[in-house]
Parts: C-alpha cells; sequence; structure tokens
C-alpha cells in the first residue's frame, strides 16, 4: 500500500459522506460532488496499485538481470530487432514494398 492508495480510499470516503448528505438534505449538488469525489478516489486508489505493480515487476526484472545478464542481453537484443523490423516500414527507412 502506497500513499496514492491511502489517498483514494480517503477521498472516497470523504465523497461517500458528501453524498449521503446531500441525499439527506436533498442538495443535488452535493450529491453530484460527493459521487464524483469516491470516482476520484477509485481513480487514485487504482493509480496507487498500478505504480506498486510496475515497481514489483521492475524489480523482478532486476533481479533477472543481475542472475542471468547473457540470456537478458539476447532478449534485449531480439526485442530490439523485433522493434525495428516492424518499425522499419513506419519511420521511412528501408524499402520494404508491400503488395
Amino acid at each position: 500500500m502506497n500513499g496514492d492508495n491511502l489517498e483514494g480510499g480517503a477521498r472516497g470516503i470523504l465523497g461517500e459522506a458528501r453524498e449521503r448528505s446531500g441525499e439527506i438534505t436533498g442538495d443535488a449538488g452535493h450529491r453530484a460532488e460527493g459521487m464524483a469525489r469516491q470516482i476520484a478516489g477509485r481513480v487514485e486508489d487504482a493509480d496507487g496499485e498500478i505504480k506498486q505493480a510496475a515497481n514489483q515487476a521492475a524489480t523482478r526484472v532486476g533481479h533477472a538481470v543481475k542472475d542471468q545478464p547473457v540470456v537478458s542481453l539476447l532478449v534485449a537484443g531480439f526485442v530490439g530487432y523485433a522493434l525495428g523490423l516492424l518499425t522499419m516500414g513506419t519511420l521511412g527507412g528501408g524499402s520494404r514494398h508491400r503488395y
């Protein structure tokens, strides 16, 4: 759990409270604002989860590179070569003909 998760959860709770107060008082503006805050809280929470997953993936890749540097170089070279083949026609390089 990181700061984005905590902020998102807090924003969601405050939004829910604002929506409930709008329902009780009949204020549509408060209801709408509360709903918007809840959505913003969910988005912020999801952003935190994505960042956390990306950090974990980067850590795993770092360990894999450290454990098997030759294999990592081969994989990186293959990926670079494949991307070069895929973009050769779109970047103006090469004279690939498509029929």
